[in-house]
């Protein structure tokens, strides 16, 4: 099997359309398949801080419902859910933005997208392994991880990256470079922290282009081990991007 591995969306639904397109995916009653047989896997974080989040979700509830979707959630997936699993949430890092398209929306279809959302998460794997030497998972995953009982330390890492407790002035976590020791076998693709340019090391593969920060929306395409992007609709904010040194 051959994949498209996409990274993080955040609500850049026009930019998601033009990535689907330009990788051969044609579409049909609202889903996309490619005539090759390959398809397309994500690295989570479809919602918040972009303009689209519930379409962008809209189109991967169908992929679900078709059997299609190759998805890991990321924090931003995790927070949304725990919204709407009515626990305590601070709403902010693009929270806002989603839930404003959220509460737009009459009533009923509030309640049904919620009772959808839940459904949709519920059935997601913590990370996808997709065949013997590919993994994707949001923020990574060590490779001695693999194959674990699901645990919250495995969770976090997933989730958030390999955090050390300390923040950051503008309060976001600091992580650990994890791909940059990495020797495992199976490839890891990931996103979750937004880089200019795809950080490509060890094996690893980080594809977070900040599409919403103005960057791109990037797809590495497996087994090729090649690269596909389209460039961000949304404003530029150089200070929301990682430089690996």
């Amino acid at each position: 099997m051959k994949f498209d591995i996409i990274g993080d969306i955040h609500g850049c639904y026009e930019e998601l359309l033009e990535l689907i397109a330009l990788l051969g995916y044609e579409e049909s009653q609202g889903i996309y398949r490619h005539p090759e047989g390959r398809q397309m896997s994500f690295v989570g974080d479809a919602m918040d801080r972009g303009p689209y989040s519930l379409e962008v979700l809209r189109l991967l509830f169908r992929m679900q419902d078709a059997e299609l979707l190759n998805y890991s959630p990321g924090n931003h997936c995790n927070k949304l859910y725990r919204f709407f699993k009515g626990n305590p949430v601070h709403v902010n890092n693009g929270l806002e933005t989603t839930l404003e398209e959220w509460r737009a929306l009459p009533k009923t279809e509030q309640r049904h997208f919620r009772a959808r959302y839940i459904e949709f998460y519920s059935r997601l794997p913590l990370y996808q392994k997709l065949s013997l030497d590919l993994v994707v998972a949001h923020a990574g995953i060590r490779e001695d991880m693999l194959g674990r009982p699901p645990s919250n330390g495995i969770a976090s890492f997933v989730l958030y990256g390999d955090t050390n407790g300390k923040f950051h002035a503008d309060g976001r976590p600091v992580r650990r470079d994890w791909a940059k020791s990495y020797n495992g076998f199976p490839w890891i693709v990931y996103g979750h922290t937004p880089t200019e340019e795809p950080y490509l090391i060890n094996r690893t593969a980080n594809i977070d282009t900040g599409c919403v920060f103005g960057g791109a929306l990037t797809a590495y395409r497996f087994p090729e081990k090649t690269l596909v992007s389209v460039p961000s609709r949304q404003p530029y904010q150089p200070d929301r991007f990682h430089r690996f040194t």
